[in-house]
């Protein structure tokens, strides 16, 4: 009996040491964590496919500067994948410790009962059986203890089952709980390798380029002039949409045609109408993972845009091909970017911490853009068609 008591006390003891040490969950509810872990697993899904995508262009591209291009958005796409899947870790790390606390109160129900039976059992068991014997009508008093015993047992037994079960419980979520912090270190390691080498492959690409930089240069001067006189930044998205505008219209003008050879035997033709892109645009992506806290038409700042809460230090990419034709600070705004795109449409991502672009430069959908901020950081991005702002959602290819 006294081995039974003893083993009791262990075993409320051990669950009182093993819950101390557990971490409490964040304010989000788990409902909150399954759905950011949703959305992670997705991100990363998506990511993924885009990275394996870009790979396989990249490999049947058959000029360098494509080839190039397309290896830095596949090393960008894998970085955002890399970050999701780190969300998904910090997320199970999230679930693990709430089902820890939510463990630990009910230890702490179910300790207080069985606390007191067993303060009561080891009074019982710490008496003498020879003073037992010298009391009057203490056989009999035996007897009937023994009876209650034997009544209470079996429910002491019930009880201290579930109470072992939940500490074997708790144990498998501390072994879980380690698990996962070991695995996000591994993923955080790699995300920093795969940094370290998309900077180094920016670097390549930018001293390839650098012997092209005269007409770039003389354009960043036009843009940041525009950007000097501009009011607002809608009036500066006004003047580059002109400026493209202006710029696509010189493209679509024929060169020189050569004089015929026998001049009378000339022919005129009709001329080829030019062929209407699509209205979305291709391989649109949004530019970091995140929660989307704000929407199209949402009110405030988020009326012709939507706004992104992403991680600290996110890679940002291009939402589809195009040209850079800004990429600089602007006041109220941070560090922004403006992508020139096809079929009239131009975005516009403010909020970043970093820039990797200048302009000028061609990127392919999903082309790294640079990084987001420290702390909570939030991006905005602004998609307009034909100067017009549209919802930026409505391009996202449905899976």
């Amino acid at each position: 009996m006294r081995r039974g008591v003893i083993l009791l006390v262990a075993l409320l003891g051990g669950a009182s040491m093993a819950l101390a040490q557990v971490p409490l969950a964040g304010d989000d509810t788990p409902q909150d964590t399954r759905r950011a872990l949703a959305e992670a697993r997705a991100q990363a899904d998506s990511a993924g496919r885009r990275a394996t995508t870009l790979e396989a262009q990249a490999a049947q591209s058959a000029a360098a500067a494509d080839r190039t291009a397309h290896e830095v958005a596949a090393l960008a796409a894998r970085i955002q994948q890399a970050e999701a899947v780190i969300a998904i870790s910090e997320q199970n790390i999230r679930l693990i410790a709430a089902q820890r606390a939510d463990l630990r109160a009910r230890m702490a129900q179910r300790q207080k009962p069985l606390v007191r039976l067993t303060a009561a059992l080891q009074s019982l068991s710490r008496r003498p059986p020879v003073l037992s014997l010298m009391r009057p009508g203490s056989v009999r008093d035996a007897v009937h203890s023994r009876a209650v015993l034997e009544a209470i047992l079996p429910e002491v037994q019930r009880r201290t089952a579930g109470l072992r079960a939940e500490i074997a419980r708790a144990a498998a979520l501390e072994q879980q709980a380690r698990a996962a912090e070991t695995t996000l270190k591994t993923q955080q390691r790699d995300l920093t390798s795969r940094r370290q080498a998309l900077t180094a492959m920016e670097v390549q690409q930018r001293m390839a380029a650098r012997r092209d930089s005269g007409s770039a240069d003389r354009e960043a001067e036009r843009s940041l002039a525009m950007a000097e006189k501009a009011r607002d930044l809608s009036e500066l998205l006004g003047q580059l949409e002109e400026a493209g505008q202006l710029r696509a219209q010189l493209a679509q003008l024929p060169g020189p045609v050569m004089r015929p050879a026998r001049p009378d035997e000339s022919q005129v033709t009709a001329t080829a109408e030019p062929t209407t892109s699509l209205d979305r645009l291709p391989g649109f992506v949004l530019p970091v993972n995140g929660r989307l806290i704000s929407g199209f038409g949402g009110g405030g700042n988020a009326t012709r845009g939507i706004v992104i809460a992403t991680r600290a230090g996110a890679q940002a990419v291009s939402p589809a091909g195009g040209r850079v034709v800004f990429a600089d600070a602007y006041a109220g705004y941070g560090q922004i970017v403006i992508v020139e795109h096809a079929s009239g449409y131009t975005s516009v991502i403010t909020g970043l911490a970093r820039l990797d672009v200048r302009v000028g430069d061609v990127l392919v959908a999903g082309g790294p853009l640079g990084v987001a901020g420290p702390g909570r950081p939030t991006l905005a991005l602004e998609l307009r068609k034909d100067g017009n702002p549209v919802n930026p959602m409505d391009q996202l290819s449905t899976p």
